[in-house]
């Protein structure tokens, strides 16, 4: 299994344990709450599902691969800048950045 496989393998995972997450556990609803964003929760979440699904898929259909990898990693990008903007500190942001280098890793590695 190459490298690129296992950390597609890893980002699907973590997006899918992700979502799941938002709809068992409230701490995951108030953390949008928290960041002024209650009722685009559901949105970011479907679009999380929707890439860690795409990610699976594109490790047979590369365009699907660019798309996953490439809106996981804006999507992050937009969670950075959140984080920031609510003042979270480095190490609470620091998932969303790795996320989002990571995706963009795959996304440039599709290329």
């Amino acid at each position: 299994m190459s490298l690129l496989t296992v950390l597609i393998l890893v980002s699907s995972l973590s997006f899918l344990g992700y979502g799941v997450a938002y709809f068992m556990s409230p701490n995951m609803k108030a953390e949008f709450k928290r960041f002024g964003l209650e009722k685009e929760g559901i949105i970011a979440i479907v679009f999380e599902l929707l890439g860690a699904v795409g990610l699976l898929v594109g490790l047979k259909y590369n365009i699907i691969l660019l798309i996953s990898s490439g809106g996981l990693a804006l999507l992050m990008f937009l969670g950075v800048g959140i984080r920031i903007k609510v003042k979270d500190g480095l190490l609470i942001s620091l998932p969303a950045f790795a996320f989002m280098l990571l995706n963009a890793y795959i996304f440039a590695k599709a290329l």
